[in-house]
C-alpha cells in the first residue's frame, strides 16, 4: 500500500485496506458493516434508522474521495458503500434474538448487491459518489425486504411447528 492509500478518508474508502482483498472484495468490504452492527445494537430502532440514513449520506463524500483517488469509477478496493450502507438490511430484524438473522442478512445483503435488482443497476451510472452508494442502497433495502420476508416464514414455521407438537 502506497504512502497516498494511507490517506484517512481512502483508508475509510477501502474499508481499511480490505478493498485490497484478491477476491471478492465486496464482500470482504462489507464486514466492518457487520461490526457497525453490532455497535448499533444497543439503541432503539429509531436511533438505528437516523445513524444508518447519517452513514448513507457520509458513504457519498469518502466514496467520491476514494473514486477521485483512485482514477476510476467505482473503483473494486472502494468498499465504504458495502460496509456503510450494510445497517439499512437488519434494521427492525431481531437478530439479537437469532443470531442466525445476520448471517442470513448478510448473505442477502451480498446477494441482492451483486445482482442488482432494477433500478439498483442502473443507478449505479449516476455521477460521482451518489451513483456508488445509491446502488448499494437499493440493494439494501431490497434485502432488508427479504430479511423481513424470511423472519415472517421463519416465525410462521416456528410457531406451526409449536401448535402441532404442544396442540
Amino acid at each position: 500500500m502506497s504512502k497516498s492509500n494511507l490517506n484517512p478518508i481512502v483508508l475509510l474508502a477501502s474499508g481499511f485496506g480490505l478493498g485490497w482483498s484478491p477476491f471478492a472484495s465486496g464482500t470482504v468490504g462489507s464486514l466492518p458493516g457487520v461490526l457497525i452492527v453490532l455497535a448499533l445494537s444497543p439503541l432503539s430502532l429509531q436511533w438505528q434508522i437516523g445513524i444508518a440514513i447519517a452513514l448513507v449520506l457520509l458513504a457519498i463524500p469518502i466514496c467520491e474521495i476514494g473514486e477521485n483517488h483512485f482514477d476510476r469509477k467505482d473503483d473494486g478496493r472502494i468498499v465504504a458503500d458495502e460496509y456503510l450502507t450494510f445497517p439499512l438490511c437488519t434494521l427492525g430484524l431481531p437478530w439479537m434474538a437469532h443470531p442466525s438473522l445476520l448471517l442470513v442478512a448478510f448473505l442477502t445483503n451480498r446477494v441482492m448487491d451483486i445482482i442488482k435488482p432494477p433500478p439498483a443497476r442502473q443507478a449505479q451510472n449516476l455521477h460521482g459518489g451518489f451513483g456508488i452508494v445509491i446502488d448499494d442502497v437499493i440493494s439494501s433495502l431490497y434485502a432488508l425486504l427479504l430479511n423481513h420476508a424470511i423472519w415472517w416464514t421463519m416465525q410462521r414455521t416456528i410457531n406451526s411447528a409449536m401448535e402441532n407438537q404442544f396442540g
